[in-house]
């Protein structure tokens, strides 16, 4: 199966191109942070990124719906919101620990080779819409977006950038990158 990763910054676009991806009836998994950030918002924790269990709740998740999508679609591409490395360096931008869910799933993802080596790197747009889940400053997200492709390459991830422009360009642009692998 052809698992390939699309991240970035937050605010940069990566889930209105998995949207498009998805309405052009390919296989899709949601990023699993949002999610794990709207129950603990819904339970009264305002910030949740502040826990430190926060990237253990999202390796767990990221885990069952990677299991998951491999069930449904198991001989189709399938195009993941984020993947375990971007939690990864998520820990380290937050100066959270790396804990022992996190750290196994990164060592299955390497060992198992679980997502393509090449890795759709949506760059950031220059702004971020702040959402209940995405707080951050674009100050920071420029940060964090360095450190996420440094991490990646760390890893020995191949980023391919989807620089900014029209959505059906930047859609079309990660279907023929994926078309080639």
């Amino acid at each position: 199966m052809n698992r390939f990763v699309l991240t970035g910054t937050p605010g940069s676009g990566k889930t209105a191109i998995l949207r498009q991806l998805e309405l052009d009836g390919l296989g899709v998994v949601e990023e699993a942070a949002t999610d794990v950030i709207a129950v603990a918002q819904a339970r009264g924790v305002d910030e949740p990124w502040q826990q430190p269990d926060f990237t253990e709740a999202i390796a767990a998740l990221q885990r069952r719906r990677q299991l998951a999508a491999d069930r449904i679609r198991a001989d189709e591409p399938v195009f993941f919101d984020r993947s375990p490395v971007c939690t990864y360096a998520l820990a380290l931008f937050l100066g959270h620990p790396v804990g022992p869910v996190l750290a196994a799933e990164l060592d299955r993802v390497r060992k198992e080779h679980v997502y393509e080596r090449r890795v759709f790197f949506v760059v950031g747009q220059g702004f971020v819409t702040p959402t209940p889940a995405r707080r951050i400053t674009p100050a920071d997200a420029a940060r964090f977006e360095e450190l996420h492709a440094k991490v990646y390459r760390s890893l020995g991830y191949e980023l391919i950038p989807v620089e900014p422009g029209p959505l059906d360009v930047r859609a079309d642009f990660v279907r023929a990158q994926a078309s080639t692998t």
